[in-house]
């Protein structure tokens, strides 16, 4: 009796080892070998990232900095598109009523008046003391600082970036460029501004020049340090033992590195330029009168600041003044967040 059920045993044994090796064999027949396609796998070993789409996605993502770039686009198109429009006249042009033929000062803002050729007038932030309309003063101020302020960061920006490369990776420059920042750097900016404002004829072109004659000293010492922190790192002695160009080797391996600081620093520099010209007017060195700038326009309403009635031409180019420093910084912070690519998912 035990013979048999150690026989049925051993069938049973059969039957399982002969069914799993049928299925095994079905699935077997179920993989074949694929050919190789050379365009599959460049395919398969390709990746779609890029820097700056993932810079761009991250930026998109702080709302704040998207809405303070859509209202700075939308300020710097209408200061362009502003004179223009229809109904507007020119800044510098002088209203005078059409009754008594006196100028319009002080016309508080909304109010409709007549000038002497006949056309009724609405100013919509009001006049000056001299008569001009602050609406267009406020829009050809804006103009004139963002051109100031924008021009000098582009110098400031090169220059910098020039010097501060090569004074980081030359180590044959360090001792000239060093003791270079040491004679300008303790030079105050404050006096280089008054002093080159007060020599040169005051235009335009004198603050740009004024401002830019050492601004890029911060930017380049700031160039320099990151360079020396990030020029001796394995990739780049290996691009140099390889026998990469040093120019191959600064515009690959080092500036990238440093796009999101320089960003940062250019997207500061705007305001603080802006507010430069601003000083240099207080002073009575900045732009002539018969030029519209928010310098100009924020002294003559600070000599005013203590009439209530007239506080509105101070108040209206410091509104626009404070709207240009706080998006530059906001929007130039995120986009130094959004430009580390440790922050890049």
């Amino acid at each position: 009796m035990a013979i048999f059920k150690h026989h049925a045993k051993i069938e049973a044994l059969e039957k399982s080892l002969n069914e799993s090796l049928s299925t095994a064999l079905s699935e077997e027949e179920q993989f074949q070998f694929a050919e190789f396609d050379e365009a599959e796998v460049e395919r398969s070993g390709y990746s779609n990232y890029s820097y700056w789409r993932s810079t761009l996605k991250m930026f998109s993502k702080n709302r704040i900095a998207m809405f303070l770039l859509v209202l700075m686009g939308a300020l710097v198109v209408f200061t362009f598109i502003q004179p223009y429009l229809p109904g507007q006249i020119d800044y510098f042009q002088v209203n005078n009523d059409s009754t008594t033929g006196m100028p319009l000062r002080n016309v508080p803002p909304g109010d409709v008046v007549e000038l002497t050729d006949g056309t009724q007038f609405r100013f919509i932030l009001g006049s000056n003391n001299i008569g001009q309309d602050l609406w267009a003063n406020i829009w050809a101020g804006t103009r004139t600082s963002l051109f100031i302020g924008v021009a000098v960061a582009l110098v400031e920006a090169t220059l910098g970036i020039l010097v501060g490369v090569l004074w980081g990776y030359v180590r044959k420059l360090d001792f000239i460029f060093t003791e270079l920042y040491n004679i300008l750097d303790n030079i105050p900016t404050t006096i280089v501004l008054i002093l080159v404002a007060y020599i040169l004829q005051p235009s335009i072109g004198t603050l740009i020049f004024a401002m830019s004659l050492t601004g890029w000293i911060g930017m380049a010492r700031f160039i320099r340090n990151q360079i020396i922190i990030i020029r001796d790192r394995d990739y780049n002695l290996a691009s140099r033992c390889l026998g990469t160009p040093t120019y191959r080797v600064i515009f690959k391996n080092l500036l990238p590195y440093l796009i999101s600081v320089i960003m940062l620093r250019m997207a500061l520099s705007i305001p603080a330029n802006i507010g430069y010209e601003v000083f240099i007017t207080y002073i009575g060195l900045g732009l002539p009168a018969t030029t519209a700038s928010l310098g100009n326009l924020i002294n003559v309403g600070r000599s005013l600041m203590l009439s209530p009635a007239l506080r509105y031409q101070l108040i209206y180019p410091t509104i626009v003044l404070s709207i240009i420093t706080i998006s530059f910084y906001t929007i130039g912070n995120a986009f130094s967040d959004a430009a580390d690519p440790k922050n890049h998912r």
